[in-house]
């Protein structure tokens, strides 16, 4: 698997980043919606994480989607990724609540949107039985994208990365798609 090594290169940064956090205050970085501070969130936001488990738990779902995504998709792949993190974070931005909006768990709405919707809009059965699969293991992340008591949570970046995960399937249409 070609990717493997980019993958896990692309999760050990985000173990750098929280070690490095560890000495300089990198966190404050994330999203502050409609602050000038706040832009430079919008690409940071999914290496920062307010404490190891934040990392850890966002750690399995997105090396296993990020897998997923590049085995089916290796040619849309790179560009779901950064419409995820890009768009999501750009919405956020704009709508988000006053508040430092961290985490790589936009990204891995964008990535779960991706590939449900993906898959059905291809038309194909392997798609479809990806869509599937994703929805049946992650399907209960649809709860996340609402307001809860859970204020630390950021509802906005789960909301607007399945957006921009979403958005990507239209987005990357003409680009091929499938390796099956």
């Amino acid at each position: 698997m070609a990717h493997a090594k980019n993958i896990f290169l692309f999760v050990g940064f985000l173990y750098f980043v929280y070690v490095l956090d560890l000495v300089i205050p990198l966190s404050r970085y994330g999203i502050v919606p409609r602050t000038q501070r706040g832009l430079i969130g919008i690409v940071s936001c999914p290496f920062l994480h307010a404490n190891l488990r934040h990392l850890v738990s966002n750690t399995v779902p997105l090396t296993i989607l990020l897998f997923v995504l590049y085995s089916f998709y290796p040619n849309k792949a790179m560009s779901v990724v950064v419409i995820s993190i890009v768009l999501g974070g750009i919405l956020v931005w704009l709508f988000g609540r006053n508040a430092n909006h961290i985490g790589a768990s936009g990204l891995i709405y964008g990535l779960v949107a991706f590939l449900i919707v993906n898959g059905f809009t291809e038309q194909k059965f392997v798609p479809i039985l990806i869509s599937i699969a994703v929805a049946v293991v992650y399907g209960s992340l649809f709860w996340g994208i609402f307001p809860s008591y859970r204020t630390y949570v950021s509802w906005e970046g789960h909301l607007f990365g399945a957006v921009a995960g979403f958005a990507a399937v239209f987005l990357l249409k003409g680009l091929k798609n499938t390796i099956v």
